[in-house]
């Protein structure tokens, strides 16, 4: 039986550090590798009944937190949580994690993330769907559906390359049709207040723009691609949707952003995002799905979860906790 008690790693720790100051080596001795410097692909499949899933990691952002990074409780207490969750001091680190829907007839994928004109920029940070899309085996001509949640740009700016074509020349791409009508709207552009809503009326314009034919308006509650089913879920946008994936007697829910981070907002449901439109109804709607997904019992995929996103929330009190999924290595 080995002890590995705190006498015995002190006294191991003091070897090393005299081993390093007279110059002797170590026993074991380790081959010299060179260092990659690069990431492993992040790409995850599961199972929905008969569908093949794929969740493909965009990248995630850390950056300094803003002032009203959450509107509505002071800024020390939203570091706290992020400290709390070890991000980087004083930063709050933000993934995306768009889903592939394989249903057998259909290639969907559920948004598109920051886009590669944001690769180079972001030191690979963000913009990395295309090359895990290629990483995990899909020709993005493959793709027959693009399904968008909403409009905010690390959502819709996959659907661009750098060069302004199109990342997925042949796919159909769906909106829903309440978040279309507001951010196409130049009434509404011209009353946005601050810079965030200007830039996010303005970067809808210039992604969509020659797209119209391309573009196809879903209502909430309808059968969207086969097994796919959009749900209501407004206040991050006017539109914002939800999706059902069902098959078989199988189904996850997939979220995109009824929360944003889990380690701030799902812990902390009442605390309003600066990215929400409506962070009163944002607020609203989290409690309804995610007692819903609670009661269920439901899989559910975040767009902003930690990478592979797929787990389940449970009520905690007033508040709710992510129970990540264990790492399955079969399909």
């Amino acid at each position: 039986m080995i002890d590995l008690n705190r006498r015995h790693l002190l006294a191991g720790t003091a070897a090393i550090g005299a081993a390093a100051v007279t110059g002797l080596r170590p026993s074991t001795v380790n081959a010299s590798v060179p260092q990659t410097g690069a990431q492993a692909p992040g790409f995850y499949r599961y199972k929905v009944g008969s569908y093949e899933c794929t969740s493909i990691n965009d990248g995630a952002r850390s950056f300094p937190m803003p002032d009203k990074f959450v509107v509505n409780v002071p800024k020390e207490e939203a570091l706290a949580a992020a400290d709390a969750a070890y991000m980087p001091k004083g930063m709050v680190t933000v993934p995306f994690n768009p889903q592939l829907i394989n249903t057998g007839s259909k290639l969907v994928l559920i948004d598109t993330g920051n886009g590669v004109a944001n690769l180079e920029p972001s030191k690979g940070a963000v913009g990395r769907t295309l090359q895990n899309l290629q990483a995990a085996g899909v020709d993005p001509k493959s793709i027959d559906i693009v399904l968008l949640s909403h409009l905010h740009p690390d959502h819709t700016n996959g659907i661009r390359l750098a060069d302004g074509g199109l990342a997925f020349p042949n796919a159909e791409i769906m909106v829903p049709v309440k978040d279309w009508e507001f951010w196409a709207s130049e009434e509404n552009a011209g009353k946005a207040s601050g810079d965030m809503m200007k830039n996010y009326f303005a970067n809808v314009k210039k992604t969509f723009a020659g797209l119209e034919s391309k573009v196809t308006k879903y209502e909430w509650g309808k059968e969207v691609a086969p097994g796919i089913t959009s749900i209501a879920t407004p206040g991050h946008t006017p539109g914002h949707t939800s999706f059902a994936v069902a098959s078989g007697d199988k189904k996850v829910l997939i979220q995109s952003d009824v929360t944003n981070i889990p380690e701030l907002f799902l812990r902390n449901p009442d605390w309003h995002v600066v990215f929400d439109t409506d962070g009163a109804l944002a607020q609203q709607t989290r409690h309804k799905f995610y007692d819903m997904a609670a009661a269920e019992k439901a899989t559910v995929v975040g767009f902003h979860f930690t990478f592979p996103s797929v787990g389940h929330v449970e009520k905690d009190g007033a508040k709710y906790r992510l129970i990540p999924s264990a790492w399955n290595p079969t399909i």
